[in-house]
């Protein structure tokens, strides 16, 4: 059953080493992933799974012990998600960002990855959540995932008007911790709007279904002009 649940972003600008002189910029956004790693902890979780989006051909689980690195990014750091035998597959880069949260934060407990497609409808998105939700009797996510990549001119995506609006529905559904309404998210506009956190965030609502928790909104803004949000759920 799940437990807890932390929702942050994954830039991999969110490594200091990786954003070099612009780290300062998402010094918030550290601090308050910090706090909901300290929510996940406090839940003593039998295990915890860390959801991202992921390219197709790193889609699927990845077990204790898989590596990732930011060497594509012009750094040379490596990160291992916990501690076990691993794949020979590395990380997607957002598992490789929720690896770093975690050696951070200096996890010891369970855990694994599993990336998320895109494309992948909301009704498998619960499915997957629903699974991973019935995995053990004490279940802890930490889901990866931006907003919309389309806040301003100078954005991934370019500006859109309706991206605004979209981010302002998904922090409140985030905050809230309200199934339904992360339920609802539009596939087709988070897809227009390059919201690659919408699938992530569609698993965490099937893996929450009648846990019952409680959520807070940590952290709000679009310093790149792409949406990041942190929420802790317990």
């Amino acid at each position: 059953m799940l437990v807890a649940a932390a929702v942050c972003p994954c830039p991999p600008l969110l490594v200091p080493d990786v954003a070099a002189g612009a780290a300062p910029e998402l010094d918030a956004a550290r601090t308050a992933c910090s706090d909901a790693l300290g929510v996940l902890a406090a839940a003593r979780p039998d295990l915890l799974v860390v959801i991202g989006p992921a390219e197709q051909h790193s889609n699927g689980p990845y077990a204790a012990g898989a590596t990732g690195s930011f060497h594509g990014f012009g750094v040379d750091i490596d990160v291992t998600l916990g501690t076990g035998e691993g794949q020979e597959r590395p990380l997607p880069p957002s598992l490789a960002v929720g690896a770093w949260l975690l050696t951070r934060a200096q996890w010891n407990s369970p855990v694994e990855g599993i990336g998320v497609g895109e494309p992948l409808a909301p009704e498998r998105c619960l499915a997957v959540g629903r699974e991973l939700g019935a995995r053990a009797e004490r279940v802890a996510l930490l889901v990866m995932g931006d907003g919309s990549a389309c806040r301003t001119l100078k954005a991934p995506g370019y500006l859109d008007e309706r991206a605004a609006d979209f981010d302002a529905q998904a922090a409140r559904a985030l905050g809230a911790a309200d199934v339904e309404a992360l339920k609802a998210l539009d596939e087709s506009l988070a897809y227009e709007l390059k919201a690659a956190g919408r699938a992530p965030w569609q698993v965490l609502a099937g893996a929450a279904e009648g846990a019952g928790l409680a959520g807070q909104l940590l952290y709000e803004d679009a310093p790149y002009g792409v949406g990041y949000f942190v929420a802790a759920w317990s």
